[in-house]
């Protein structure tokens, strides 16, 4: 039965403990308390704490990092994006197979331990079962004409379904993409997926860019134009005239097990609505950056009291996928947040919102023991505060392992 005496212990239920222990067997935390009449291994000058979820990301487009420059406008960075897809139609191509892989490894190596993973192929479910990663894929539809949404969904729930293995920490949903790119008939069948489905949850990129609020909008715009060059544009379709989040709540679509991610152009009315159906926000702010949408605005998402997850997106659009780097982005953002609801966006909100909140998220007695030991200095007296001002990978292990 190892166990662990650190300097910090981080449970994420409450306060930090200063000089604490965490015991484990045969992969669960059996206790988490006092370190004075404990036994164990000691690790001096540590903070131990639950492995960070990264609630938002795309593995399968790890083969493009360094490939597709950061824009000033959305709309490029979509275009780049398609283009550079196109060149890779296999999906079981080495070169993203092998990119995927390095980039699960890189993600569990900077102390991340579950991820809310969007796949078009379905390729990373047996590389994450392979480095034993805990993840919640989403497997993501777009068709913004759809002709027979039911049939495309069953089609998709058959593939997912086969994608599992049955008890396995890899579970597979289905998601839509985005307004922009998801025909309502498609995002009602989705819906009628997810309630079918009474444990499983799905995402929707939401609220990213001004492009997507004018189309929603008004039906004009940057996307249209582009609906119109791939073909898929359909006279069908008629602008709601609200925004984004009014146009899914009008056609059901939302409720607490749909994560609204990114939410960078949500204003007031918006957050009231993801808030009284306790929805999650999953922020990816680097990423925001890097696309041309702006900052998301992190202190009114808290502020509101809505449900707040972070992500990295993918390597298309983040120079890493260190969810530390994404912490240290968000308390650059959100100054006047405190440092342990930053923390806890990172792990136990992630966890919930990803539906993994029984066995990860936090160290309590019972759950995985999906651990991580942070170095932190001798003179730092707010660990909190330092855990969210940028760790580096060579600075964090994991325990029991």
């Amino acid at each position: 039965m190892p166990s662990y005496i650190a300097e910090w212990v981080l449970p994420m239920t409450g306060e930090p403990m200063h000089r604490a222990s965490i015991s484990i067997e045969n992969g669960r935390i059996i206790a988490v308390g006092d370190a004075v009449t404990a036994h164990g291994t000691d690790l001096g000058h540590t903070a131990v704490m639950p492995a960070l979820v990264n609630a938002h990301t795309h593995l399968e487009l790890s083969y493009l990092r360094g490939r597709v420059p950061p824009t000033e406008k959305f709309i490029d960075w979509i275009r780049t994006v398609i283009a550079a897809r196109r060149r890779y139609p296999d999906p079981a191509d080495p070169d993203i197979v092998d990119a995927a892989r390095i980039a699960i490894g890189e993600a569990h190596a900077t102390g991340t331990g579950l991820v809310g993973d969007i796949s078009n192929t379905l390729v990373t479910a047996s590389l994450l079962r392979e480095k034993s990663l805990p993840a919640q894929i989403f497997y993501e539809l777009l068709r913004f004409n759809a002709a027979d949404a039911e049939s495309m969904t069953r089609e998709a729930r058959a593939k997912a379904d086969a994608a599992v293995t049955p008890g396995g920490d890899v579970r597979v949903s289905l998601a839509p993409h985005a307004p922009y790119s998801v025909s309502p008939a498609l995002f009602a069948a989705i819906r009628a997926d997810l309630d079918a489905h009474s444990g499983q949850v799905t995402s929707v990129h939401l609220g990213e860019s001004p492009e997507e609020t004018e189309f929603i909008q008004r039906g004009r715009g940057p996307w249209r134009v582009l609906l119109e060059e791939l073909g898929v544009w359909t006279d069908a379709w008629h602008p709601p005239g609200t925004s984004p989040v009014a146009y899914l709540e009008q056609i059901e679509f939302l409720d607490r097990r749909v994560l609204a991610v990114h939410g960078v152009q949500f204003d007031g009315n918006d957050l009231e609505r993801l808030r009284a159906r306790d929805m999650t926000i999953v922020s990816c702010p680097r990423s925001n950056r890097y696309v041309g949408v702006g900052a998301p605005p992190l202190e009114a998402f808290y502020a509101m009291k809505v449900n707040v997850a972070l992500g990295t997106d993918s390597l298309a659009s983040a120079p890493d996928l260190n969810m530390f780097a994404e912490l240290a982005e968000a308390r650059r953002l959100a100054p006047r947040v405190p440092a342990r609801t930053l923390l806890e966006s990172a792990t136990r909100r992630g966890a919930a919102a990803l539906g993994f909140e029984d066995d990860y998220g936090t160290l309590e007695a019972g759950k995985r023991a999906q651990i991580i030991a942070v170095a932190v200095p001798p003179d730092v007296s707010d660990v909190e505060e330092y855990l969210v001002s940028g760790i580096e990978p060579s600075d964090i292990r994991w325990l029991d392992e």
